[in-house]
């Protein structure tokens, strides 16, 4: 009969360590955010390619040129996006490691992506457009959150930590919405 990792832990007395990496890629959780941001991608850029054609070009020359500027950081970041999704998709589907996903070379730098709190959109704009910037916001700061659970995996905690715990506060964290409790 094999063991648990809890079983393993009480009777060894031992720290099991579970690859968050590997566990969130085949969760339910990943699955949500990934229908998500996919679903954000594609409504993006059906609204660019039509609706944000005709919106645009109605708009003054200053705002006009909001309006490029804004759509082509929306466009970056949600490529961004969806890069850190389809390498974590990659993960689930075997096609690599969560350790091979952690290496440079496919490391997505979301830091460089600018953050939804510091966001000044220029009154003007298509309140479309607006609601797919702050949507495409709250989504980098989910990922960003979990991202960085992602990399701090390997970090060596004390004995004393119930990195558990630790994890599943990071993921309400990252996943309620202020003003509700998490369901226990």
């Amino acid at each position: 009969m094999s063991d648990s990792p809890r079983d393993k832990m009480n009777r060894l007395g031992a720290n099991v360590t579970v690859d968050f990496g590997e566990k969130f890629a085949s969760s339910d959780l990943f699955t949500k955010v990934f229908r998500e941001g996919m679903s954000l991608v594609e409504e993006t850029a059906s609204y660019l390619d039509g609706p944000g054609r005709r919106d645009s070009r109605d708009l003054p020359r200053p705002v006009s040129i909001s309006y490029a500027t804004e759509s082509m950081r929306l466009t970056t970041r949600l490529m961004q996006l969806a890069s850190w999704l389809l390498l974590q998709r990659a993960i689930k589907e075997g096609e690599m490691s969560a350790k091979e996903a952690a290496e440079d070379k496919y490391r997505i730098n979301l830091s460089s992506l600018k953050g939804g709190d510091k966001m000044q959109i220029e009154e003007g704009l298509p309140d479309s457009l607006v609601d797919l910037i702050h949507r495409s916001h709250r989504l980098l700061d989910r990922i960003r959150r979990l991202d960085q659970m992602l990399s701090n995996e390997g970090v060596n905690t004390s004995p004393e930590r119930n990195v558990v715990n630790d994890q599943v506060s990071q993921l309400e964290a990252a996943f309620v919405r202020p003003g509700t409790e998490p369901k226990r």
